[in-house]
């Protein structure tokens, strides 16, 4: 078992352990689950912004580099818990990562002027 395959039984264990179950889900309940991931997501980026000196005006402020640190790694519990909503393994995260990497480099190589719609669709 790599890290990865790790970090999701770890986090299947924890949403078990919080009552959350994401197998056999129907489309409406994988709907509401994305969307309160989604949201989830969006408010540990808040906290991740809110550790870096973003207020130019405020002279208050200071780097909280730990607390970022810890950020990072919420927001990674929450789209590693999006990935097993969409029936998403470790493997299948590493694939279409793989795969989407390959479509950015693409992108840069051929300049990115124009948006293709379609250059991701069959990952």
């Amino acid at each position: 078992m790599d890290k990865l395959d790790k970090l999701f039984e770890i986090q299947e264990n924890f949403n078990s352990k919080i009552g959350v179950s994401v197998t056999n889900l129907s489309s409406e309940e994988k709907i509401e689950w994305v969307l309160k991931y989604a949201r989830a997501l969006q408010q540990e980026t808040s906290e991740l912004v809110d550790s870096v000196p973003w207020k130019w005006w405020a002279k208050y402020q200071k780097f909280d580099e730990q607390n970022a640190r810890v950020e990072v790694v919420d927001l990674l519990h929450f789209l590693i818990s999006i990935a097993q909503v969409l029936g998403m393994s470790a493997d299948d995260v590493y694939d279409v990562y793989c795969k989407k990497n390959m479509i950015n480099h693409r992108r840069q190589e051929s300049g990115y002027a124009v948006k293709d719609r379609d250059d991701s669709r069959g990952i």
